[in-house]
């Protein structure tokens, strides 16, 4: 059979529309690194355009910085930089562990830029003229000391509902009751510890009520959402909804809301208005770009936003209302996945479970998660669970031992017994045949986002290629005299399979794709490729394509991603005697020493010596990314040295001359950088790290207590 005879018998038409697709994932925030928990969502956008292109549409693919807001404005005085210079490096920072994974945007933009400060003030003035704005006061809570109005994440107080302490202005984790920051008992700002007064100003809020009966249509239309969201939505809507704030005070670092001096856009308004900015972008750049034609209210191209599940409320409500309120089109679909655990538990960064993208990029091959995300992803918003062992079994059983396996197997015996050409005919037509018609169902998981339907699909096709090869056992053949055409054709046979298996698999492991390109010696990987059989087609030598997965990396990534300084002995007894404070203070009936179910006593908590410690000099480490030299003036005869793993959180020269909280009795800890004598107090969440700090008029040397 030659080989247009077997093309002309078995290929089918290009019958794909060619469609027009926007695509955009969330504006990671602009305040922090990126995270593997971040990579789920950015990964699986990647994959799904790159599917989508290779299947002959038209798509965009486009992203930026979410930048503006109260905490990158306190970040950035933090780091002693302007926000615009914060900004800027954490942009720069995003886009190189983005470009790491091999995250593909046509343009990765910021929202603060010019082109979205034009597009929020239009969209809000559209809306504004068509009566959706009102304007009424508000009594909000305000920090004296700093200055500024505080939001929900920034006070703490008493629950007004069961009385626990310590719960935040929106809500209590104790008894799940919400309620507004002014309802709080005692409360605080968590900025300076000051006790925040009632103030009254003027808001803007966006009438949301008005696009109720659009909206109800709008979130139940075909495709457009998830069913678990919709029906989500749907609880919202039988308690009804409410108008939308969308002002800020100054100081606050945003656009301006025109004809409003010192009224600021509130973040989350010009957030999704930064996809429009960032296409803009775009569209200035390329002239075959036209925005109209993807926003314009008759537009007939495609929108896709795929977000996080944290932000459906936003993206489905507040965004297409906007939207439809300024006569702009509404998304064609929104797509939300599910939030990452490590081990089957929430990140933790004691574990080392916290893994930045640059931390996991130091050790192992960005690929590697690329396809065990993809193994786990669906179309349901379910959490996905990153289980290191399985993790490394996944990659080395189906990608090396399957995948790669079949190139290896054959690829030597081509190069060295037959001047590097594959057969001439096909001796196994109906085999390769199943494998090309496996290509249907193949793209259309890939499509419904059904990722993991599709690996599944392809990790059975790896299956029937190592069968047969195992089956024909080329090596033994090889050693027979005759039998050279045989080996000829099984080997052939092999490296189309393993062509087929690389077409599937390119969206999803896009530099060992460009790697197979260029052995296998072919113009592309797209969809259609797969119906031209390799027939008499030369090849190059074979180099390794995939390295398996070592433990050792994978141990070397969690112990990077621990905290650097957590000396066993002391840390267990500190966070002992806080959680023993804490109950001390919220139940008066109990003892306030004892010693049972792993509680301290106050003798146990006096042994830990706290002081106020002013910082006189702080440097960077050279050879560690993590840590600072701090010089500390601990109101002792000389002052100390210790190092400190906030290097990420803060700028040394931001340091100099705050005051912060040191353990003072700790034993001396050599490490190979020098003495570290003592350890700064600092607390951690999934937004960063921050440095303890005594309120004003307290003294270096004085004793926490």
């Amino acid at each position: 059979m030659s080989k247009n005879a077997f093309h002309q018998s078995n290929a089918t038409p290009n019958n794909h529309s060619g469609r027009k697709i926007l695509v955009t994932s969330a504006l990671p925030y602009a305040n922090g690194p990126i995270h593997l928990g971040h990579l789920v969502g950015y990964i699986q956008t990647d994959i799904w355009v790159r599917a989508m292109r290779a299947q002959g549409h038209q798509v965009i693919y486009v992203c930026g910085d979410d930048a503006h807001g109260t905490a990158i404005m306190l970040k950035a005085q933090a780091n002693g930089v302007t926000p615009e210079q914060q900004i800027a490096q954490v942009q720069r920072e995003h886009e190189r562990d983005f470009a790491g994974f091999y995250v593909g945007f046509d343009q990765y933009h910021s929202t603060h830029s010019e082109e979205n400060r034009k597009r929020a003030s239009e969209i809000y003035i559209a809306n504004r003229d068509a009566g959706h704005i009102s304007v009424r006061p508000v009594r909000q809570l305000f920090d004296p000391e700093k200055g500024l109005f505080l939001a929900d994440r920034f006070i703490k107080g008493e629950c007004p509902k069961c009385g626990a302490k310590d719960q935040y202005g929106d809500s209590c984790e104790v008894c799940g009751s919400t309620y507004n920051a002014t309802e709080l008992k005692n409360p605080f700002s968590t900025l300076s510890g000051a006790v925040p007064i009632e103030k009254e100003s003027e808001h803007y809020f966006f009438q949301l009520p008005h696009f109720a009966e659009f909206l109800q249509e709008w979130t139940r239309g075909e495709g457009r959402l998830q069913a678990s969201i919709s029906n989500k939505l749907g609880e919202w809507f039988e308690s009804g909804l409410t108008d939308w704030d969308i002002s800020r005070d100054a100081p606050y670092f945003g656009f301006e809301i025109p004809d409003a001096p010192n009224k600021y856009f509130y973040v989350w308004v010009d957030a999704p208005i930064g996809y429009m900015a960032s296409f803009e972008h775009l569209c200035s750049k390329r002239h075959d770009l036209k925005f109209d034609e993807y926003f314009g209210k008759d537009s007939k191209t495609e929108l896709y936003h795929f977000i996080g599940k944290d932000i459906v409320y936003f993206h489905s409500l507040f965004w297409p209302a906007m939207l439809e309120g300024a006569g702009y089109r509404t998304p064609t679909g929104i797509f939300a996945n599910g939030f990452l655990t490590v081990n089957k538990e929430k990140m933790s960064k004691s574990r080392g479970t916290f893994i930045k993208a640059e931390t996991y990029l130091e050790h192992l091959n960005p690929e590697y998660l690329r396809y065990y995300f993809a193994s786990k992803l669906s179309d349901t918003v379910e959490d996905i669970d990153l289980n290191l062992e399985d993790f490394t079994l996944k990659v080395n059983s189906d990608l090396v031992g399957k995948v790669v396996n079949i190139a290896s197997r054959c690829a030597g015996f081509i190069t060295k017994k037959f001047d590097g050409k594959l057969a001439p005919i096909s001796s196994e037509p109906q085999l390769l045949q199943d494998f090309i018609d496996a290509g249907a169902a193949i793209g259309q998981a890939y499509e419904q986002r059904e990722f993991s339907r599709a690996i599944r699909d392809i990790m059975a096709l790896a299956d029937r290629a190592n069968q047969y090869i195992d089956e024909k056992k080329p090596w033994a053949l090889a050693k027979v005299e005759g039998m050279e055409s045989e080996v000829h054709a099984v080997c052939s046979t092999g490296l189309n399979l393993f062509r087929q298996l690389m077409v599937y698999l390119s969206p999803i492991l896009p530099t060992m794709a460009g790697q197979v390109q260029a052995f296998l010696n072919l113009n592309s990987l797209d969809w259609n490729s797969r119906f031209d059989v390799l027939l008499d087609h030369e090849i190059a030598t074979f180099q390794p394509l995939m390295q398996r997965v070592e433990k050792d990396k994978v141990d070397a990534m969690v112990d990077a991603s621990k905290d650097t300084l957590a000396p066993a002995p002391v840390a267990p007894a500190v966070k002992a005697a806080a959680k023993s404070a804490k109950a001390a203070s919220s139940d008066k009936a109990k003892p306030a020493a004892t010693t049972e179910g792993g509680v301290i006593g106050i003798d146990d908590f006096l042994k830990v010596e706290m002081r106020v410690a002013k910082i006189l000099n702080a440097e960077t480490v050279e050879g560690s990314d993590k840590l600072l030299q701090l010089t500390l003036d601990a109101g002792e005869a000389e002052p100390r040295t210790v190092f400190s793993g906030i290097r990420g959180a803060y700028a040394p020269e931001a340091l100099i001359n705050r005051l912060t909280i040191v353990v003072a009795n700790l034993a001396p800890r050599k490490m190979r950088f020098g003495m570290s004598n003592g350890m700064v107090l600092a607390a951690g969440n999934d937004d960063g790290i921050f440095l303890l700090s005594p309120d004003s008029g307290a003294k270096a040397g004085d004793r926490v207590s």
